[in-house]
């Protein structure tokens, strides 16, 4: 009679620790997936993220804003041309250089606008360089591998009848929770490309302010923007990394239930700072 129980209970282990694995397998899939290609997605500069998406920002940045643009710079170096004259002798003279600033100021705010993509282009091929030389150093794999979770299953074998379903049953809500996680660093990743292209397509407006010593805040303010989301770029990978060392220091042989949370928990902290990273790089250039 103990045999045939010993028989069922083995039977019934075999089945539950099916099923867990099942769950876990397509759960840590996901998750692998989404955290694997984090470092690719970020490593792109916009032109290569999506050319199609990216030829029709610049279309739509040159030919709709840059006019737009165009008329802010006029109304800008038309204020700032009678405010250098007040402000020198309150209109009871004209020298001549004071002229020639003006031109060349204004020279100089022709320029940019003409050459915005170019510029903003150039930022992130700049802060793209420092993301690859990054993903060189910061290297360790992310993944929970076949043979991770091959020890899992013998782990879990050891276990009792009632500690299998229990966690049957939560593998459940764990794969439900993994799924949300890795849509979550989905948006997050792609958001940050969608942000940087909301960003270019406006980039001739903040640029037709640097002429103008009231208004030059704003297009600095732009520039440091654009610097704090190639520098997010950096910070993620860092996040990448750190969620890789915590990733290989778990053990599922010792504690298979306590490694599956704390994986869980290692996602949802890897997801937390990567939404941190926005404000932390806007913060260290001081953009608003």
């Amino acid at each position: 009679m103990d045999k045939v129980l010993q028989k069922i209970t083995e039977w019934l282990k075999e089945i539950l620790v099916g099923g867990v694995m099942g769950n876990l397998s397509g759960m840590f899939d996901s998750v692998n997936k989404q955290v694997g290609e984090i470092s690719e997605q970020v490593s792109l500069t916009p032109a290569e993220f999506s050319p199609r998406v990216f030829e029709m920002v610049q279309e739509v940045s040159e030919s709709v804003i840059l006019p737009i643009a165009g008329i802010f710079l006029t109304i800008v170096a038309c204020y700032e041309l009678i405010q250098m004259v007040i402000d020198h002798n309150n209109l009871a003279s004209f020298e001549t250089w004071t002229f020639f600033r003006w031109v060349f100021k204004t020279f100089v705010a022709v320029t940019l606008i003409s050459n915005t993509f170019g510029i903003t282009m150039a930022v992130f091929d700049l802060a793209q360089t420092v993301v690859a030389e990054s993903g060189g150093i910061i290297a360790g794999s992310t993944a929970v591998d076949d043979t991770t979770l091959a020890s899992l299953q013998t782990s879990l074998m050891s276990l009792e009848l009632g500690e299998l379903l229990g966690l049957y049953l939560q593998s459940f809500i764990i794969g439900f929770t993994m799924q949300i996680l890795s849509i979550a660093i989905f948006v997050i990743v792609y958001g940050r490309m969608v942000e940087i292209y909301l960003a270019v397509s406006l980039a001739p407006i903040p640029f037709s302010t640097f002429g103008s010593k009231e208004q030059g805040q704003i297009g600095q303010n732009y520039l440091r923007s654009l610097l704090a989301l190639g520098l997010q770029g950096f910070l993620i990978m860092i996040c990448v990394g750190i969620y890789a060392v915590l990733i290989q220091g778990v053990s599922f042989a010792s504690d298979p239930i306590g490694s599956i949370w704390g994986v869980i928990g290692y996602t949802v902290l890897l997801c937390f700072t990567l939404l941190k990273t926005s404000t932390i790089a806007r913060s260290i250039l001081n953009a608003h």
